[in-house]
């Protein structure tokens, strides 16, 4: 698994864990469902700003957001 990919499943499992919809997440965070989306499945390299913006939207710091993104499987 990439970090692309690795990125994108914290992501979901954070997401889920607040019992948000894709949809109402991206409102939250301001940004495109459909792009929240191909974060989530690994398919985007996901630039600092709309890292951040994530990690705004989960109330966490961007180290937190990254804590189990492990790139040395790589």
């Amino acid at each position: 698994m990439n970090v692309k990919e690795k990125f994108g499943r914290r992501v979901r499992e954070l997401r889920q864990g607040l019992g948000s919809s894709q949809e109402k997440f991206a409102l939250q965070i301001d940004m495109d469902r459909t792009y929240l989306a191909s974060i989530e499945s690994g398919k985007r390299n996901v630039s600092l700003e709309n890292i951040n913006k994530i990690a705004r939207g989960f109330n966490i710091t961007l180290s937190e957001l990254f804590k189990y993104v492990d790139t040395e499987d790589e």
